[in-house]
């Protein structure tokens, strides 16, 4: 008995998918017109993402600090032009979102403290008279004899 190979037009069939599964096996599918790969397996190209310091001057530009509310708008504003412009993913315009709302959440608290008095701390405050009996009380009266007896 012979063993059974498989045929080589089939294997090595140049019209086939170059691309190769973890195994080593080749796909199945048709290759994508000219390229070597089936449309599955063809890397479409994405488009260059802009540079970082673009967008982080586009987001921040007349924005020195962001302790009001209109500040946080005006950047939120900026991040949805990005996002809308595609320059920016929806992944990263997500987080930026809500590390704004943490910052929008903390501005009452912050406007809480610089309203607010200084905490006074008293060291040395007497405690309760509680041995003493009060002005519009009289004093109780002396034990007699006859009370000690019962």
């Amino acid at each position: 008995m012979t063993p059974q190979f498989a045929k080589s037009s089939s294997m090595n069939d140049p019209a086939r998918c170059n691309y190769r599964v973890p195994n080593g096996m080749r796909c199945r599918l048709i290759g994508f017109g000219t390229q070597p790969f089936c449309p599955k397996h063809t890397q479409v190209a994405a488009p260059p993402q802009p540079d970082p310091a673009e967008i982080a001057s586009t987001l921040t530009v007349n924005l020195d600090d962001f302790t009001s509310a209109a500040q946080i708008n005006d950047f939120l504003s900026r991040l949805l032009l990005l996002l809308a412009q595609d320059k920016i993913s929806t992944r990263r315009a997500a987080v930026l979102a809500y590390i704004t709302n943490q910052l929008l959440r903390t501005l009452p608290a912050i406007a809480k403290e610089e309203n607010a008095e200084p905490t006074k701390i008293i060291f040395d405050m007497p405690g309760p008279e509680r041995d003493r009996p009060t002005a519009d009380q009289a004093p109780p009266p002396e034990p007699t004899y006859a009370d000690v007896r019962t």
